[in-house]
C-alpha cells in the first residue's frame, strides 16, 4: 500500500466524524466555508504548514496558533477538530482531511465537484453552460466548478469530475497525436 493511499485511509474516519459532528449541529455549510478559508491559508502560507507539521513544536505551541488564527474566524467545533488533530498528531493530515470532508458533504448534498483548467478565465455565460452540461452528465442538482489557469493548454480546456477526465485542449490533442505517432514508428 502506498503512504498515499494509507494517509488517506487514516483521513476517511476524521472526515465521517466532522461530518456528523456538523450534521448534527446544523452547520453544514459554516463548517465548508470556515475549512474552505483553513485551506486556502495554509496553500498560502507554507511557514504556517511547515509549523503545523513540524513534530519539534509543541502542542501547546500549535493549539496556541490555531487559537490565534481562528478564534473569531471559525466556527468552535472547527476548532475543536483541529485540537484533537494536533492532540492525536494527526494534524500533518489536514489537507486530506478537508478534500475528503469536502467530498462527503458533496455527496450527500448531492453536489459535484468539477476541476475545470484553461487558457483563459471563462466568462459567466460559458461556467453557467458547462455547469449545465455537467449536471446533464453526472445527474445532480449543483455543480462546484474549481477553475485553474494554465495557458499551456493553448485552447480547449480540461475536465475533471471524479475520477473522470474530459480533455478538448489544443495540447492533449498533440500529446496524443504525438504518443499516437511514436506508437506506429
Amino acid at each position: 500500500m502506498s503512504n498515499q493511499s494509507f494517509m488517506s485511509k487514516v483521513a476517511v474516519p476524521y472526515a465521517e466524524a466532522l461530518v456528523e459532528s456538523a450534521s448534527s449541529a446544523s452547520a453544514l455549510d459554516k463548517i465548508n466555508q470556515d475549512l474552505c478559508l483553513i485551506a486556502k491559508i495554509l496553500n498560502e502560507s507554507q511557514e504556517l504548514k511547515t509549523f503545523f507539521y513540524n513534530p519539534l513544536f509543541t502542542t501547546e505551541a500549535k493549539k496556541n496558533v490555531v487559537n490565534q488564527l481562528f478564534t473569531n474566524q471559525v466556527d468552535s467545533l472547527v476548532i475543536r477538530f483541529l485540537f484533537v488533530l494536533i492532540d492525536r498528531r494527526r494534524i500533518t493530515l489536514l489537507d486530506l482531511i478537508i478534500n475528503k470532508y469536502l467530498e462527503l458533504v458533496y455527496q450527500l448534498q448531492s453536489i459535484v465537484q468539477a476541476e475545470v483548467v484553461t487558457p483563459v478565465m471563462l466568462t459567466d455565460i460559458q461556467q453557467d453552460a458547462l455547469m449545465s452540461k455537467i449536471k446533464n452528465m453526472t445527474n445532480t442538482k449543483t455543480v462546484k466548478l474549481a477553475i485553474k489557469i494554465d495557458p499551456m493548454l493553448i485552447a480547449g480546456f480540461i475536465i475533471k469530475v471524479g475520477s473522470k477526465t474530459i480533455d478538448t485542449s489544443l495540447y492533449g490533442r498533440l500529446k496524443n497525436m504525438t504518443t499516437y505517432l511514436n506508437a506506429a514508428s
